[in-house]
């Protein structure tokens, strides 16, 4: 791993990337004959290359770019057909879609992708031994997954059947209209159930133990690992549209390193947080990436004896920083203060088509008088006078800066309270998020489609991403409703806002800011699609053109 010592730094910009030529210029253009090599930094690991078990954007944007599902996101966010070969048959009633498997398309193995590759791995998201977080995209949507996810049937009962080797039926509970766009997602990507069963443990815990389907493969990773390279599919259907032979990735946590990789010419794409936006204010080669990502303090209220679970300790947390000081001086980048849970420009209202957001308004701003106020009332009923928390997130230059500027706004603005932190590589900060062992994290959460009940669905009861033990029946049953109501759009809109208004006046989170990026990319670099929902990007349409 790259670090701020100036002498590995000088190695690391000549070795990083083992086909650059240190200072040369790292990507050879297609004019010229030879290969199309982009290279590409992430600040945090990939924790898992299972899509049954992927939670975290790293791991969708790596799935996404090596794998494919029924459908694909383009450029422009509409959907085109994956390893579908036509448009599926839908019933009647429109419970029933009947899907065709390409006949050319194959796994990096050589096997062909089946009906049952489908059938086996979404069987295995809901199957409760798998333990898979995100099952609950299935609950309520395909035929016997709720009563599977909540063992009372097993798994070969889910509404999915290989009619043949090439021909999917799929069973719904009822006719959602984003259907469509749940398949272009990785927990609905196939598996290779020979392959799966061959590796046993060893599955997906390196890049030779799996298979691909997508317009890359997966090379040079491991569990552990900070670096990986994606290499141009030979055996991807569409392989003809994908221009790059070859991306070479590696983690970076620290922006000062990546920024003199970037000027080293030794990275192509980065992004800048901080005062290191500013410095590049102007650069043609620099611009905002908006996005549907939302941030935000997570309360745990798992521990029974914690003062988290006092509502007025929450709420009085929950409003006692700066977000616009935050976003102006900590973050730089483009990204705005958030004051709910549901982004600004994701969905609009069926009827009036308003924007979700501006019609629920302002949940949680800040406010240190009635922050101050709550504080106070929620010592008294707890009979303390001080309290003590830590607060977790990621090890990287940001998030310590994020921690730092939270930590000073709390103690100063709440008097008796003490913030410890503790700062973690991201995907030790997810397993304690699964474990539910934290007091407070910063936490985020992208759509993975344009509704807002795909971020409301995630402070359910029994949802697998409620790692903080939020629970209330009216919030709960207000997401049912939604999630069964489909004949009539603005009432189950309805819904929806009043969930927002009770999530957030339970104080079950702290909402912190949406997420936009200030990317700076070279100018020879074209065709990376940036997604508002789903994986983060697609490299298929990118190319190198010196």
């Amino acid at each position: 791993m790259i670090n701020k010592k100036t002498s590995l730094l000088l190695l690391s910009l000549c070795t990083a990337f083992v086909l650059a030529a240190c200072g040369g210029g790292s990507s050879e253009t297609s004019d010229s004959g030879e290969q199309q090599v982009l290279n590409l930094v992430e600040t945090a690991e990939i924790p898992t290359m299972d899509s049954t078990q992927a939670t975290d954007t790293v791991a969708f944007t790596v799935l996404t770019n090596v794998n494919e599902g029924l459908y694909r996101q383009k450029e422009d966010g509409s959907l085109e057909l994956g390893m579908a070969a036509e448009e599926p048959t839908i019933s009647e009633d429109g419970l029933t879609y009947t899907f065709k498997i390409r006949d050319d398309a194959d796994w990096s193995n050589g096997d062909p992708v089946t009906a049952n590759d489908f059938v086996y791995a979404w069987k295995k998201l809901v199957d409760p031994a798998t333990a898979a977080s995100y099952s609950y995209m299935m609950d309520g949507v395909i035929a016997n997954a709720s009563e599977i996810i909540g063992g009372d049937m097993a798994a070969d009962e889910l509404g999915v059947t290989a009619v043949d080797d090439k021909t999917l039926e799929v069973q719904l509970v009822k006719n959602l209209p984003y259907f469509k766009d749940l398949l272009s997602l990785a927990m609905f990507y196939p598996q290779n159930q020979a392959f799966v069963e061959e590796q046993g443990d060893n599955y997906a815990l390196s890049s030779d133990a799996l298979v691909y389907n997508g317009p890359f493969l997966l090379e040079d990773w491991n569990a552990a690992g900070l670096s990986w390279t994606y290499t141009k599919n030979p055996d991807y259907w569409d392989a003809a549209t994908v221009a790059l032979d070859q991306i070479n990735v590696e983690v970076i946590k620290e922006t000062s390193t990546a920024l003199n990789l970037y000027d080293a010419d030794a990275t192509d794409r980065i992004l800048l947080k901080g005062e290191y936006v500013a410095q590049r204010t102007g650069d043609a080669e620099l611009h905002t990436m908006p996005t549907s990502s939302v941030f935000y303090l997570k309360f745990s209220q798992n521990d029974p004896e914690s003062p988290l679970n006092n509502i007025n300790i929450r709420k009085a947390l929950a409003m006692a920083f700066d977000k616009e000081a935050y976003s102006e001086r900590v973050l730089q980048d483009g990204s705005v203060p958030a004051n709910a849970l549901v982004p600004q420009g994701l969905a609009t209202d069926p009827e009036t088509d308003e924007d979700f957001r501006e019609q629920n308004g302002d949940l949680s701003a800040y406010d240190v008088a009635a922050a101050q106020e709550y504080w106070q009332t929620g010592l008294e009923e707890l009979g303390v006078d001080s309290i003590s928390l830590e607060l977790l997130s990621d090890d990287t230059d940001n998030s310590k800066r994020s921690s730092e500027f939270i930590q000073s706004q709390l103690v100063t603005n709440l008097p008796g309270l003490n913030i410890s932190l503790r700062n973690v590589p991201f995907k030790v900060r997810l397993a304690s998020d699964t474990a539910g062992d934290y007091d407070i994290q910063v936490a985020g959460w992208g759509a993975d489609f344009a509704d807002p009940i795909n971020f409301l669905e995630l402070f359910e009861t029994e949802n697998g991403n409620n790692s903080l033990g939020y629970s209330n029946p009216e919030y709960d049953a207000l997401i049912q409703q939604a999630r069964a109501e489909v004949d009539d759009l603005s009432a189950r809109w309805n819904m929806l806002l009043e969930a927002e208004q009770i999530l957030l006046e339970d104080g079950a989170i702290g909402p912190i800011y949406q997420r936009a990026n200030a990317v700076l990319e070279k100018d020879y670099v074209s065709g990376i699609a940036e997604h508002l929902v789903g994986a983060d990007y697609t490299y298929k349409w990118a190319t190198v053109e010196k």
